[in-house]
């Protein structure tokens, strides 16, 4: 039973059956006992599988590279000689990884990256305003049990990465009242750590931008101008600073080459056509059966990115807080010039996103709904992108045939779906308007 079916049953009869009146009585402790479950059977089959946790082994050295006053970018670590890409201020959070043993460290990666899988369900659930009858923890500790199986959440955890940090904490920042002055502290961090989520302060000051033209328009003075979204972008830029201050202070040689340098190098981080890279370009490079799609990547990433932060900013404005901030994310997932399949854990607050759309209609509405969300579940837990040959260093992807396209290129179709369903909504919403119905209010007093 899915967290959903569990918040619909709880208004159904007691029925005949015991364990349906248990949950009922104690869904909180029911889904916690699933999900413990399920969690157990994911750590054992990693562990049988013998996953190496190559990304945190990187990790790893980073921090020893630091306490060594060695080179942060000329240093590679595992058998596969990966060289760091973070900014530095990464690498100062990694230090502690070097007072760990490697069997110790790779169990507290596992156990704080499945919390925080849990801690991503619960913002997500808040964000989208669910569930409305059905405890939220029971609903976050359900659909924790069912998507830890998802192929960007095993695969994050299969290398020990960092994505589920990122997203806890840009959606704590998303998710927080607009009356905190300091909301925009976990954006500017996670953008420290990795600088992708430096689009949801530009998305932002965009929104903020746009408000406080309206609120100048309608006779409000400057003082009412400065809105809670243009506030949160300050704040995430100024956070964002200060890991860069803070990293030139304490490692001035490797923060002036990362910002002089490495920033502009994005083949370091891999090929770029590889199945793994389920960004644009990587899509491009697939498609075009060529390792550098070079101007029509710039052309399509550049319209992405406009059309994709239009969307989100356009939500914002009009209520949609959720919608805006996955139709953020995804424009970021799409437009970055490296995505490996792994940074989608954006996909557990769209399903869930989703799933609240579906729960909200009736009839062949929600069956449509329904069927979105289910299909784009089962592209996600599939794993189908990597059912295309695949191999480090071969370039088989350079001589895909249309089918083995359409499947590694299945995370950017459920990013550009995603922005469509996104517009599409915008646009219903922008008839109703015109008939005269009101719109949702621009700010919600929970944060976007």
């Amino acid at each position: 039973m899915t967290a959903l079916e569990l918040e619909q049953s709880t208004d159904a009869g007691g029925g005949a059956h015991p364990g349906r009146g248990i949950i009922r009585r104690h869904p909180t402790l029911a889904a916690a006992l699933g999900c413990l479950v399920s969690f157990a059977a994911f750590w054992t089959v990693q562990r049988l599988l013998n996953v190496t946790m190559i990304d945190l082994m990187v990790y790893r050295a980073e921090g020893f590279t630091v306490r060594n006053g060695e080179s942060l970018y000329d240093m590679v670590a595992t058998s596969a000689r990966l060289p760091n890409t973070y900014p530095p201020f990464a690498a100062l959070l990694f230090t502690p990884l070097t007072l760990l043993g490697v069997p110790e460290m790779r169990t507290v990666a596992t156990a704080g990256n499945l919390l925080l899988l849990i801690g991503v369900v619960h913002l997500s659930l808040r964000l989208a305003g669910r569930p409305r009858r059905l405890p939220r923890p029971a609903a976050a500790f359900a659909i924790s049990a069912l998507l830890v199986w998802c192929e960007p959440v095993w695969t994050t955890l299969r290398y020990g990465q960092i994505n589920l940090l990122i997203a806890v904490l840009v959606l704590w920042d998303l998710t927080r009242a607009d009356t905190r002055r300091l909301a925009g502290i976990g954006i500017g961090v996670a953008a420290g750590i990795k600088l992708t989520p430096a689009l949801f302060a530009v998305f932002l000051a965009l929104a903020g931008a746009v408000r406080a033209g309206q609120l100048l328009r309608s006779g409000a003075g400057v003082r009412a101008a400065w809105n809670p979204w243009l506030r949160q972008a300050a704040v995430a830029t100024g956070t964002f600073l200060a890991t860069a201050l803070v990293s030139a202070l304490a490692l001035p040689r490797d923060s002036y080459r990362f910002w002089t340098e490495i920033i502009y190098a994005a083949d370091r981080v891999g090929e770029v056509e590889i199945t793994a890279n389920q960004s644009l370009r990587g899509a491009l490079a697939r498609l075009l059966h060529t390792h550098d799609p070079g101007a029509a990547w710039a052309v399509v990433a550049g319209l992405t990115g406009a059309v994709g932060l239009a969307l989100a900013v356009g939500s914002l404005l009009r209520g949609q807080r959720a919608w805006a901030a996955v139709a953020c994310a995804a424009t970021a997932l799409l437009v970055s010039p490296i995505s490996w399949s792994h940074h989608w854990v954006w996909c557990v607050p769209i399903l869930i996103l989703l799933g609240s759309e579906a729960l909200h209609r009736t009839g062949a509405t929600a069956r449509r709904w329904w069927m979105t969300t289910g299909g784009l579940g089962l592209l996600f837990c599939s794993f189908a992108l990597w059912w295309v040959p695949h191999r480090w260093h071969q370039h088989e992807e350079l001589h895909q045939n249309g089918l083995q396209m359409l499947l590694s290129g299945s995370y950017p179709l459920a990013g550009l779906t995603l922005l469509g369903l996104t517009g599409a909504r915008l646009w219903r919403i922008g008839g109703r308007a015109g008939h005269g119905d009101a719109l949702p209010p621009a700010e919600t007093g929970r944060g976007i």
